[in-house]
């Protein structure tokens, strides 16, 4: 593919997304679970913030914040896997500079507010389990509503950088992307001059933000655990235990894709590149498919208000229109 002509030092115009090089022959394929793992997480999501918003009895600290997941999971896998579908279906790579530097920003910033999220979820735990007698006292609405500005603020700035950093590169007619998205490093492997810089704060910025949440969700389980098998009685561990166990799986879905991803960009030369690809992927559709799935399951409460709004929704579609005049015969 022949390269536009640009001034070495600014960035293409546009780059050339190559979706899963080495399985071209398979694109179509690899693009149906995709597709399917797509459109089960933006249904299911999108059904747990109607259900959170919908049922007063959710109207808590930890449904505030699963709701907000939820919409991150949602922002998320539409960033990417939509344009990942028009590689392995029509060919469509080509996407402009500004929409690329869109992708790397919004695909890291949800990563920043999603580990926030969860690092906040794990604190709610903390309180209602250790401290429950505080747990209002302490998760207000302010405090709630400042724990979201920091989260999305630490996130804004902490990528912002990022695409600064790789508008200050020189790429030299370079702009054949090897991944379905763009994401940071891989934009930043396209330059001719040092990236050295993009490397350094790209882990710094990762070890603040996906780091220090995963050793502060860890202390809050840690703490938790100690909390819980003190308990007296059994079912009131069996209680606080299956309590935090969604949240568990959640985080696990989370964290192990992200540092797995993070550190072969950077470490795993020796993993092939279409593997790493393809757990990219996995990485923004398998968490926002599972998470409603999993709270879905484990909560009674969700559960429960979601068949409502079912219900009540099918009422509405085959209930009969009011206001029509009935038919008489001869009319």
């Amino acid at each position: 593919m022949s390269s536009p002509n640009y001034s070495s030092s600014s960035i293409p115009p546009w780059f050339f997304l190559a979706g899963i090089p080495g399985l071209e022959d398979f694109h179509v394929w690899i693009s149906i679970p995709f597709c399917w793992m797509y459109v089960v997480a933006l249904l299911g999501n999108l059904m747990l913030v109607a259900t959170i918003a919908s049922e007063p009895a959710l109207h808590q600290p930890m449904y505030f914040f699963l709701s907000l997941l939820a919409a991150s999971d949602v922002v998320l896998s539409s960033t990417t896997i939509p344009r990942a579908m028009g590689i392995f279906w029509f060919g469509a790579g080509v996407i402009s500079s500004g929409a690329c530097l869109t992708q790397v920003f919004f695909i890291h910033f949800n990563s920043a507010v999603e580990s926030a999220i969860l690092m906040t979820m794990a604190f709610d735990r903390y309180v209602a389990i250790c401290n429950p007698l505080r747990h209002t006292a302490i998760l207000t609405r302010v405090v709630i509503g400042r724990i979201g500005v920091v989260s999305v603020l630490r996130g804004f700035f902490a990528v912002v950088i990022l695409v600064f950093l790789l508008l200050r590169l020189p790429y030299c007619g370079h702009n054949i992307i090897p991944h379905t998205y763009c994401e940071h490093m891989g934009v930043a492997r396209l330059a001719c001059g040092d990236i050295t810089p993009n490397v350094v704060y790209g882990l710094t910025a990762a070890l603040s933000t996906l780091g220090v949440d995963s050793v502060l969700i860890a202390i809050s389980y840690s703490l938790i655990l100690r909390t819980v098998f003190r308990l007296p009685s059994k079912d009131a561990r069996h209680k606080a235990l299956d309590t935090c166990g969604s949240h568990l799986c959640v985080i696990l879905m989370f964290y192990t894709p992200a540092f797995f991803s993070f550190l072969t960009h950077r470490f795993g030369h020796n993993i092939p590149r279409h593997v790493h690809i393809l757990l990219a992927n996995l990485y923004v559709t398998v968490p926002p498919m599972l998470n409603p799935i999993i709270y879905g399951v484990k909560t009674k409460q969700i559960r429960e208000a979601a068949r409502r709004l079912l219900l009540q929704g099918v009422g509405v579609f085959l209930s009969p229109k009011t206001g029509a005049p009935p038919l008489t015969n001869g009319a």
